[in-house]
């Protein structure tokens, strides 16, 4: 399905312009200068032109900091849709920062990662915590794994941990964001296609981008939600089960066509 042509020159731009970028990235980084924290959104921005990726935004980003955004989770892909909307670092399961070339740019857009076993809980927290405390904003997708983004899986209240502050500190912001793919070439996206943009379970990543490259031009409607705290909900589970309904609120409304707030007209549009 789609065009290998299409396919062939959008994966070799993809590829250009990310080698091009990553060794300006590492000296950034490495100088510990502010521009390292800006560079990876304009990177993921020119990522959603090439691989033909149309952003539609409801609702708008908190601007306060530090914030701490929790998404629905699809495919790789979301990593360059909200990476292009957010200034911010994300939160990943430790086995990412050993995948090829997509660890390193996990590493270089000063990714946490998050070890799953109990003895590293504290350094992690730690880590978060400095990070929240120096104003980075966080990005989190609290499923734990991605869907067929069709559905929204249980958030896991013990990825909510992160919201949790120090004394002194004032409540952290939470805001849920959800995620939905809903158009192709303008016609919209049935169940049965959606699949073909979201990698979870076992899919080869390889044989995916390629089928994702040579597809047209895909909408994406990405729903900023109003903010919470986890000090309003006294608990972790009740802030992860009200940002999951929130979230799953709306990816239904975009699947479905139904009017939300008008779209933000501030698109990110793909290259010709």
């Amino acid at each position: 399905m789609g065009s290998p042509i299409r396919a062939a020159c959008r994966l070799s731009a993809y590829f250009a312009w990310t080698l091009a970028l990553v060794p300006l990235q590492i000296v950034l980084v490495a100088l510990g200068a502010r521009a390292a924290k800006h560079l990876p959104q304009f990177y993921h921005r020119t990522c959603c032109r090439i691989l033909g990726i149309k952003i539609e935004t409801r609702g708008q980003p908190c601007r306060d900091h530090p914030v701490l955004f929790v998404c629905n989770h699809t495919s790789y892909l979301d990593i360059s849709v909200l990476g292009a909307l957010i200034e911010g670092c994300f939160v990943a399961k430790s086995e990412v920062a050993g995948w090829p070339l997509f660890g390193v740019l996990a590493k270089l857009q000063r990714t946490v990662f998050v070890d799953r076993r109990a003895r590293a809980a504290k350094g992690q927290r730690d880590e978060i915590a400095a990070r929240l405390e120096a104003g980075d904003d966080l990005i989190l997708f609290p499923e734990g794994t991605s869907s067929d983004g069709n559905r929204i899986l249980p958030f896991k209240s013990a990825l909510f941990a992160v919201a949790e502050r120090s004394e002194g500190f004032p409540p952290l912001v939470v805001q849920p964001v959800s995620i939905a793919f809903t158009r192709l070439d303008g016609m919209p996206i049935g169940r049965n296609l959606r699949p073909y943009y979201a990698w979870y379970g076992d899919m080869d990543m390889a044989s995916h981008m390629w089928g994702v490259a040579a597809l047209g031009t895909v909408t994406v409607v990405v729903e900023f939600h109003p903010t919470a705290t986890l000090a309003a909900f006294g608990s972790r589970k009740a802030l992860a089960l009200h940002c999951r309904n929130l979230v799953a609120g709306g990816l239904s409304a975009a699947l479905s066509g139904r009017r939300q707030p008008a779209p933000n007209l501030q698109e990110v549009a793909p290259a010709a």
